[in-house]
């Protein structure tokens, strides 16, 4: 890849959907770059396409008009089952909603990605291991989802975005149901890896909590881009390191995860 180009190139996308006989246009012509190690916010009121733009990100969906380029390759020329293995060799999902398989325990939820791309057992369980290790849920690894609090369901699904190494990853409103302590939780927790492991975060928001931590806020408005800031407020040597919520009052620290 070249380094000056980015890992992510957006280039005048749109993205019309049919309705009735007419069209809404979710996205017109956004432009965006994204540099490796970013930690980037795209915010907006409900409607403005955040979500519609992170879905083209992540291959989920091709735009009707524009490219975007992952990691130098573009997404526009790529057939359904290259796409796929791109998607699941680059990208990391978190969803708002968890989307976690309920008879699964934790470290099985996790492991899924390893075992849809063929990794072998004796690799699966190292990684799922440091996975859960480095979001605090080592002693979880056994409980099904139903059986953890929204903030752990959270966490769990940030390990799993995060087992198969990707490039990326995007999260979809990713405390839009949590508290504010699990809130500020997963902030950290992100922001942490981010900084840690170097790994590339994008999400859509309109939470002020995580936009207060935030080094660059690119806001949508209609489908268009309307501003694209860098908090300076928000370095990230100013972030303080993700703490492990323990069910005492005292907390341990993340272990470092080799990606």
């Amino acid at each position: 890849m070249n380094e000056s180009s980015g890992l992510i190139q957006v280039e005048a996308v749109s993205r019309r959907f049919p309705l009735d006989h007419s069209y809404v246009n979710a996205l017109d012509n956004v432009n965006l770059r994204v540099a490796a190690g970013e930690f980037l916010a795209i915010a907006g009121p409900s409607g403005s396409g955040k979500s519609t733009l992170l879905n083209l990100i992540g291959c989920i969906d091709k735009p009707t008009s524009g490219r975007i380029l992952i990691d130098g390759v573009d997404t526009s020329t790529l057939t359904s089952a290259p796409m796929t293995a791109l998607r699941r060799r680059k990208i990391g999902f978190v969803f708002q909603t968890f989307n976690l398989i309920p008879v699964f325990t934790a470290a099985e939820n996790v492991e899924f990605p390893l075992l849809v791309q063929g990794i072998g057992a004796r690799e699966r369980r190292e990684r799922v291991a440091d996975a859960l290790e480095s979001v605090g849920l080592s002693a979880r690894a056994r409980h099904r989802p139903d059986l953890l609090s929204g903030g752990e369901r959270q966490r769990v699904a940030v390990a799993r975005a995060i087992v198969h190494r990707p490039a990326l990853v995007l999260a979809d409103e990713p405390t839009a149901n949590l508290d504010t302590l699990n809130a500020t939780q997963l902030i950290d927790l992100m922001r942490d890896l981010n900084q840690r492991l170097g790994l590339t975060f994008l999400f859509s928001t309109h939470d002020a909590r995580l936009l207060e931590h935030t080094p660059r806020i690119v806001r949508l408005t209609d489908g268009r881009v309307t501003s694209d800031t860098h908090n300076a407020e928000t370095p990230g040597a100013a972030i303080p390191p993700f703490q492990i919520p323990s069910e005492g009052a005292s907390h341990g620290q993340i272990s470092a995860l080799s990606l």
